[in-house]
């Protein structure tokens, strides 16, 4: 009788803690408000219910950023949770004023596609989403390309395995490094265009090493992180070769968060794995394979959330348009007085593996890059940034901590068609 008695002022005590605090509703419209600012602590930002701190029951995060990929032409045959795709009546139209349509891409090497801060906005075209043909004549028409799950089989049952979101759009209307800036320091510095920040800039890694939390950059030839150059010279020993992240998950030995990236150069004659065109997707769908499947197998799994997402849309076509975003700072874009970053870039894939992970669900929370910043300043009690990560929304639905699945789906060999890989040699 005591210990039910005990139960029940416990319960009692948990039910009054989570009603403390804003409502989810109300916290939703303080951070679209952007009310909040740099320093803010996600405990002071989101409802009273959220879990934040140790109470996220994820001790490691695998994070994984591909490129130059939109949702619609990796995902637009999905059809699970209610997911939002392009229709087959989608058309855009050529600089001859000619309707074209979207098409199942055969070829597996696409040459490259305008994904410029100007060619990006031209695509947006104010709402319209009609410009991604014309900013890529002439052969525009590969911009309306996708593929489906013939292509990506691995893609397309991990994303019904596990929680993703059909409204993660990239943080920038532009092209891969500003996005990556995000993604990292939740502003650009006002970039626009590929380039360096400025020396000694605040990121999520300096706000690691404040906390003193562990990371390690796991490096294939580039380093994503290598951007803020400071970071090299500091911290030479937690940049290591991706075959250390391999030998790392499997013996348990995987630090609070892991930066893993696929190989940025060599082409299509090297077997480049970021997904970037002219690459081949099926080589970089290997590459993230082999990343999950260590990822399942680790002694780490049962603490572990993997978030695997793409930098940019690449220049191929979405149907959605970005919506309205919080501009992260004061600075302006670099070379453009016309416009502010008060707009998010194009829709891009993200995939939340977990045991947490929700099995099989949708989001449809709008979010961007700095949903993933936030949500690793919110387990690790780190201040926001900017202002753009500070009313971030950190990707909350996507998990159930409560419940944990720590069972591993039976998932499809992520294969490489060797006459589509011969092809694309050939053609490169």
């Amino acid at each position: 009788m005591v210990r039910l008695f005990a139960l029940s002022l416990l319960l009692a005590a948990c039910s009054r803690s989570s009603a403390k605090g804003p409502t989810e509703a109300e916290a939703k419209a303080k951070l679209a408000a952007c009310t909040f600012g740099p320093g803010a602590l996600a405990k002071d930002t989101l409802p009273g219910a959220a879990k934040v701190g140790s109470a996220i029951p994820i001790d490691h995060f695998v994070l994984v950023m591909q490129e130059n990929r939109s949702f619609d032409h990796y995902y637009s045959r999905l059809t699970h949770g209610g997911v939002h795709v392009a229709g087959s009546e989608i058309t855009n139209p050529d600089s001859q004023g000619k309707a074209v349509k979207r098409y199942h891409e055969t070829r597996y090497c696409i040459r490259d596609v305008n994904h410029s801060w100007s060619g990006s906005h031209a695509q947006y075209n104010d709402g319209k989403m009609d410009g991604f043909v014309v900013t890529n004549e002439p052969e525009g028409a590969r911009a309306m390309g996708y593929f489906d799950e013939t292509d990506l089989p691995f893609y397309y049952a991990l994303s019904r395995a596990f929680a993703i979101s059909d409204m993660h759009f990239s943080s920038v209307m532009g092209p891969t490094q500003p996005n990556r800036l995000y993604y990292w320091a939740g502003t650009s510095f006002g970039a626009i265009r590929n380039g360096l920040p400025p020396q000694g800039a605040p990121s999520l890694f300096t706000r690691l090493n404040d906390a003193k939390v562990g990371w390690n950059s796991y490096v294939s030839d580039l380093a994503s992180p290598a951007v803020f150059v400071n970071l090299i010279s500091a911290n030479n020993e937690r940049f290591r070769p991706v075959d250390q992240f391999f030998a790392d998950a499997a013996a348990g030995k995987l630090p609070p968060v892991s930066v893993v990236e696929a190989t940025f150069t060599g082409g299509v004659q090297a077997d480049q794995t970021d997904e970037h065109p002219a690459s081949n997707i099926q080589h970089g769908q290997a590459f993230t394979a082999k990343v999950v499947n260590a990822v399942l197998k680790s002694p780490q799994w049962p603490r572990t959330a993997l978030i695997f997402l793409y930098d940019e849309h690449g220049g191929f076509h979405d149907s959605v348009a970005p919506p309205k975003a919080c501009e992260p700072d004061d600075l302006r874009p670099n070379g453009d007085d016309t416009r502010r970053f008060d707009h998010l870039g194009f829709r891009t894939p993200l995939i939340v593996v977990s045991p947490f992970a929700r099995r099989g669900y949708v989001s449809h929370v709008p979010v961007d890059h700095t949903a993933v910043l936030r949500l690793v300043e919110a387990r690790f009690e780190l201040p926001a940034l900017t202002r753009r990560d500070a009313n971030a929304w950190p990707l909350l639905d996507l998990f159930d901590f409560e419940h944990p699945d720590v069972s591993v789906p039976t998932l499809p060999a992520a294969v490489i068609d060797p006459e589509r890989d011969a092809a694309c040699k050939r053609d490169f």
